[in-house]
């Protein structure tokens, strides 16, 4: 918070009466206002900028030389999910900000299916000394719809009090866009407690345009992640909306959409990294590779930096950053080149707090008991696993490699007794869902085409959206042991074949982060995924773990597997897994 004595010691410096903290010198600065270059003295006091000196000028107590390198604002993730990176929300810190990454705007939506509010409660916790700023959207859809069980049940009534929190800025990804075009008031009463307190609505509307992108759009919802082309990305700036460029571990749309981003329209445009994991942070980076792959691709560095800084700024309202500028937060990058984006040096509130890479002090992560244990599983054994048939043709959810699309898939399979037997001449295996959170006892089975596994079983609790246990496998009695262990460790991944756990990686928090630093995490992550593809075949062209756990999501077309059947998501409805019934 501002106080009046930091303003005043902001002007005394401004206004050359008093020395400034910090000076930085010898930097090419961008002006993301006039979208130009410009070289001064930076000084900064109390944490703000206070303005700029003749090059060579400043004075402060502290001076420091940028050797010639580019000065940029602090880059905004404007949405990301931090429980995808299975680091907690302290760890996430420690990985992101050396990439030049000094605020996100987060959806917890991930959490708060499997704790509640209790989850949200946590993550703000646990960020709130953390050298990232971290800010949350309220999440809108948990679960997000009706045809899944997840751990809680957010009404409107429930998110009210949240909404009011000054580090929350507005409702979540709005993921249920038939209840939004129809004008559902469980939908609309949500909508109407962030507009009452006029806080961004952020949106989640793949595939629709026209009339439904009108209604859509109308109800105030500002943000779009899921374009997949060009038009999209126009259709949706047209009506007003801001549209992510997502660069994530599975989903990549930067490419896919940079030719439509323009002079005139790329002030709408902002960069996200929605789901990314802890080895394409530490191998690649975070919002600074969106920015590399931009300018790589023929994008103008300034164009493509102002859609990391100021767009987001000004789209959530953060009215403290963002630019380089009197007055704002002194949450700053010495950046190396204007090719790779790699950082020497990441300020937040004028402090050195990651240097060539490394973050200055790590943060550590606090134990919280709200969100441990969340393994409820009842009535469950190998024989719930059993998948009888009364007709060999059936409906399959078929993988399309690099994305988490799915297809409405037919075959024959092979029936002995009544019950499904693999065939090992066909790329179709079981896959499960099992309820963990209120005991339930539900079971849904679906079949999968195009994962390649054989032989053995693959289980995670990181399945989005309600992050049930989800298991694919060709061999009951593995995948019946691969959930009997999740439950055991408390929920994370397992690889289990021939009746032998061959790799697991316990996510304690909620089922969907670990303790360990992201190092570890990566090596951890790493080692199920060459398991996965030696020992049980998973198509090199697949993420194994990644692509699983959207099997389950049952807001992106077209076959999905909830805890409650297989979900046809263009008609968002359930259908037989039988094609005669």
């Amino acid at each position: 918070m501002v106080t009046k004595k930091i303003v005043q010691e902001v002007i005394e410096t401004a206004a050359r009466r008093q020395k400034a903290q910090l000076c930085i010198t010898g930097a090419h600065i961008l002006d993301v206002y006039n979208k130009e270059w410009f070289e001064a003295d930076l000084l900064v006091q109390d944490g703000y900028i206070a303005g700029f000196a003749a090059s060579g000028q400043g004075e402060a107590e502290t001076m420091v030389d940028a050797g010639g390198r580019y000065l940029l604002p602090g880059f905004i993730d404007s949405h990301v999910h931090i429980e995808s990176s299975h680091a907690t929300p302290e760890e996430f810190s420690n990985i992101v900000v050396p990439c030049g990454t000094t605020t996100v705007v987060a959806d917890p939506h991930e959490i708060c299916n499997v704790c509640g509010l209790d989850g949200l409660s946590y993550m703000l916790e646990a960020s709130k000394n953390t050298a990232l700023q971290a800010f949350f959207m309220v999440p809108s859809c948990v679960p997000a719809t009706a045809f899944e069980h997840s751990g809680a049940v957010l009404k409107a009534e429930d998110i009210k009090e949240a909404l009011n929190h000054d580090r929350i800025l507005g409702l979540g990804e709005m993921m249920d866009f038939p209840g939004v075009v129809a004008a559902t008031d469980l939908v609309l009463d949500k909508i109407m407690e962030a507009k009452r307190l006029h806080k961004v609505i952020d949106g989640h509307s793949p595939a629709i345009s026209g009339a439904e992108l009108d209604a859509y759009a109308s109800t105030g919802i500002l943000t779009d992640h899921e374009c997949e082309n060009e038009q999209e990305l126009h259709d949706r700036i047209r009506r007003g909306m801001y549209v992510m460029l997502r660069e994530g571990s599975a989903c990549k749309n930067v490419l896919m959409l940079l030719g439509g981003v323009t002079a005139r329209n790329s002030r709408r445009c902002i960069f996200c990294t929605d789901d990314r994991q802890p080895k394409s942070i530490l191998t690649d980076g975070h919002i600074n590779n969106n920015v590399r792959i931009a300018v790589q691709d023929g994008l103008d560095p300034i164009e493509a930096i102002c859609m990391a800084t100021i767009n987001s700024a000004d789209c959530y309202h953060l009215t403290d950053r963002g630019a380089i500028a009197p007055g704002k937060r002194a949450d700053f990058l010495l950046c190396n080149d204007l090719n790779e984006f790699t950082m020497h040096q990441v300020y937040v509130k004028g402090s050195l707090v990651a240097e060539d890479g490394i973050i200055c002090e790590a943060s550590q992560a606090g134990r919280d008991n709200r969100v441990s244990g969340k393994m409820n599983v009842k009535s469950f054994s190998v024989e719930r696993l059993r998948l009888s048939l009364s007709s060999p043709h059936v409906r399959v959810i078929d993988i399309i490699p690099g994305g988490v699309v799915t297809g409405a898939g037919e075959a024959t399979v092979r029936v002995e007794n009544g019950k499904w037997v693999h065939d090992e001449n066909q790329d179709i295996v079981k896959l499960a869902v099992v309820e963990r959170h209120n005991g339930t006892g539900n079971v849904a089975l679906a079949l999968l085409r195009g994962y390649g596994l054989q032989g053995g079983a693959m289980a995670t609790s990181v399945a989005h959206d309600s992050h049930n246990i989800i298991v694919a496998g060709d061999d009951d009695e593995d995948m019946a042991m691969a959930v009997e262990h999740l439950v055991s460790i408390g929920g994370g991944m397992v690889i289990v074949k021939g009746k032998k756990i061959l790799a697991s990686f316990a996510q304690q928090v909620a089922g969907l982060m670990s303790y360990e630093p992201g190092s570890v995490i990566a090596k951890q992550l790493d080692n199920l995924h060459h398991i996965a593809q030696d020992a049980l075949h998973i198509g090199k062209k697949i993420d194994p773990f990644m692509t699983l756990c959207f099997m389950s999501l049952p807001v992106i077309p077209a076959y999905k597997l909830t805890d409650m059947g297989l979900f046809d998501v263009r008609s968002f409805s359930f259908v037989p897994l039988e094609l005669n019934k």
